[in-house]
């Protein structure tokens, strides 16, 4: 019997004790070959030997001193890396440093917050985002997500949270109309809620450039981002970037969002920013943020006791150092290319493969019952469990998620594999991911 809470309270889950380039290793000796990085966190594999080598360093010399009083050298360097690459319009804004990516946007809303009290608008409270749309599992951060399956058990202690669609193509995008008009329609959706608000009571519009979990994967349409930026400058409201799950090189640019030419005002990250080797993440202010706050009080108001540890802070700066030094956004962008033709050469067609979508080394198959009128599964059959089930007992791990279509029903399995990744790896995943769906579909069909 274990002692351990998990997940599952019921299932027996095989003990890893060990990480080899891409693989996990099991107490039995099985190998299982990580293709989504758990949940798109370990981006460099399992056993980098740079990282270990930067944090077992660190922890020669600091570990912990309290940032109320003191600061440290790895956080004061892994800051100013971040800035140095951050997207043009960042300016010289700073970062705060966290545990979890459920942490940052705790944060990330707080700061939203501060920023308009110090400004004098005391009154812009309400705070905009998307469904379907995760962004943590602390309880504003729920309150944020637009994934009604997981706020349901909680949804008395959740805050008041407004939500518009996502920029969800395969379901939102209508017959005949064009990426443009796509776009253009969904992000209005923006402008008209904060209309029918009040544009002197809302806060922030928060949204991931490349969706996650909820949905899986799913970049915006050529356009969005410029509008939304567009639209929450007209009216004083602050954009935060969710940037947890697809920031930090996963999608080929260190920032996702770099790639929509455009830079938030508030950015959360973590996930990819330590790699798995430490628990970290991070908010990064833009300069418009950190003036006002400097042209105020002063002060940050909200601190967390692990905030800037040393450790975690090395383990990140060797981690951004690992993807510069061989670069390795060029790496995503390859083996995504290939991952991609992979999955459609393989699936494109098949009957029950609503769609394939990503970016960069983040991939998702939409798992569907009707491919012609895109019908989800039963949510009772579990059908991405299914798929998890067969491929982990061919030694690949995939994420399965439910509730894209309407958060309860609608499967996806998403991939992420490191972007250390070999052609050999990529195609094994390709591989066992489509044997999978294949099984598994028929046997419920």
């Amino acid at each position: 019997m274990s002692h351990v809470l998990r997940r599952s309270l019921t299932d027996d889950q095989p003990v890893i004790v060990r990480g080899e380039g891409a693989y996990l290793i099991d107490s039995t000796g099985k190998r299982y070959l990580d293709a989504c990085g758990g949940a798109a966190v370990s981006s460099l594999g399992h056993d980098n030997r740079a990282v270990r080598d930067a944090v077992a360093r660190q922890m020669d010399t600091l570990s912990f001193a309290h940032t109320g009083l003191f600061t440290n050298e790895p956080a004061e360097a892994l800051a100013d890396h971040l800035i140095a690459r951050a997207p043009e319009g960042t300016g010289e804004g700073r970062v705060m440093y966290l545990g979890s990516g459920s942490e940052a946007m705790e944060a990330a809303l707080k700061l939203a917050r501060q920023y308009h009290v110090e400004r004098g608008e005391p009154q812009r409270a309400r705070i905009i985002a998307r469904a379907p749309s995760y962004h943590g599992n602390t309880l504003a951060a729920l309150s944020v997500s637009g994934h009604a399956g997981r706020r349901a058990p909680f949804a008395p202690l959740l805050i008041d949270v407004e939500h518009i669609e996502a920029a969800y193509a395969y379901r939102f995008q209508r017959d005949g109309e064009s990426e443009a008009d796509f776009a253009m329609r969904m992000a209005n959706q923006l402008e008209e809620r904060i209309q029918q608000l009040g544009p002197e009571t809302v806060a922030a519009f928060v949204a991931e450039p490349v969706v996650g979990a909820s949905i899986g994967t799913q970049p915006a349409p050529a356009g969005y981002f410029k509008r939304v930026r567009e639209i929450c400058d007209a009216h004083g409201v602050l954009y935060i970037a969710d940037e947890v799950m697809c920031g930090m090189g996963r999608t080929g640019s260190l920032f996702a969002l770099e790639q929509e030419g455009i830079a938030a005002d508030i950015t959360t990250m973590a996930k990819g920013l330590g790699a798995g080797y430490q628990p970290i993440a991070a908010v990064m202010a833009s300069e418009n943020v950190v003036g006002a706050i400097l042209s105020g009080s002063g002060k940050l108001w909200n601190g967390h006791t692990y905030m800037s540890h040393a450790v975690a802070t090395a383990g990140a700066l060797a981690v951004m150092r690992e993807i510069d030094d061989h670069d390795l956004l060029t790496a995503v962008r390859k083996q995504g290319a290939r991952l991609e033709a992979g999955l459609r050469a393989r699936l494109d067609q098949h009957a029950h493969v609503g769609d394939i979508r990503g970016r960069g080394l983040f991939w998702t198959a939409e798992i569907v019952q009707d491919r012609t009128g895109k019908a989800p599964f039963d949510p009772a059959l579990n059908i991405a469990g299914r798929i998890l089930a067969a491929s982990k007992e061919a030694g690949v791990i995939c994420y399965p998620a439910q509730g894209c279509a309407d958060g309860k029903a609608g499967d996806h399995v998403l991939l992420a594999p490191c972007f250390t990744s070999t052609d050999a790896e990529i195609d094994t995943i390709v591989d066992v991911m489509a044997e999978a769906i294949e099984s598994e579909t028929a046997r419920v069909a």
